[in-house]
């Protein structure tokens, strides 16, 4: 029977080391002085290794995934948010352990500190506690000067896309069409896209106000199901 418990897993994860995979990894990640994810450390592990750990311990206990959060490894912080995002889908996961697993996502956002960790939990743990709650959060989010922060405010609104919900979608991409960051300018344009598959009228008018403006990457990402046509005619709008 697996150990459910931080070291366990980090140990599992050393058994699983390679020094191939962490020249791999280094073409993904920017970890260079000044760079977004400036000094963190990767040990190398394939991420689908990460997953299926991530599997084999989908019962543990927040407290111990709180401490797989503080490691200095990246891999065992996205074995961390991956344990409680696939905690959280359970069937028999309880209402009050999915709002600990939220509420941790929350109070240690300090430790889910590059994208791919955002991407992991934003909107399988956050997003999908708010589906029937107050979601003020995430304007609050969006406000933040914490670059991962507002990646989450967006990241987490993929959420409410499937249930058609998309004021918050919308409402957040205002907020951060100016972001100056270029991780923002691709999960922006990312959800316009997507919400233009259900809604595109919705997003067209998003485009009217902003395409002279906004950074060119999120107007690509957003118009990239349309013709050629199409988008030869918005990208021509940029001032």
């Amino acid at each position: 029977m697996t150990t459910l418990t931080a070291a366990a897993f980090i140990a599992a994860l050393w058994a699983n080391q390679s020094d191939a995979e962490l020249v791999k990894i280094g073409r993904y990640f920017k970890t260079g002085a000044g760079d977004y994810g400036a000094g963190d450390r990767f040990i190398g592990v394939r991420m689908g290794t990460v997953f299926t750990l991530a599997r084999e311990f989908v019962g543990m206990e927040p407290g111990e995934i709180e401490t797989l959060l503080e490691s200095d490894i990246h891999e065992a912080r996205a074995g961390a948010v991956s344990i409680m995002a696939k905690q959280f889908a359970l069937k028999k996961t309880t209402a009050e352990r999915r709002e600990a697993l939220a509420q941790l996502y929350l109070r240690r956002h300090d430790r889910i500190n590059n994208w791919d960790l955002v991407d992991l939990g934003a909107h399988q743990v956050l997003g999908a506690w708010l589906r029937d709650r107050d979601r003020s959060v995430l304007y609050e989010l969006a406000r933040s000067d914490n670059l991962w922060e507002r990646r989450t405010a967006m990241f987490a609104t993929m959420a409410f896309i499937k249930p058609r919900q998309f004021d918050d979608v919308m409402a957040i991409a205002e907020m951060l069409v100016n972001d100056a960051h270029d991780l923002i300018h691709k999960v922006v344009g990312g959800m316009l896209r997507t919400v233009a598959m259900h809604d595109r009228p919705r997003v067209e008018a998003f485009l009217r106000r902003h395409a002279a403006s906004m950074p060119r990457v999120m107007l690509r990402y957003a118009i990239e199901h349309f013709s050629p046509e199409e988008r030869a005619d918005w990208l021509g709008r940029r001032a």
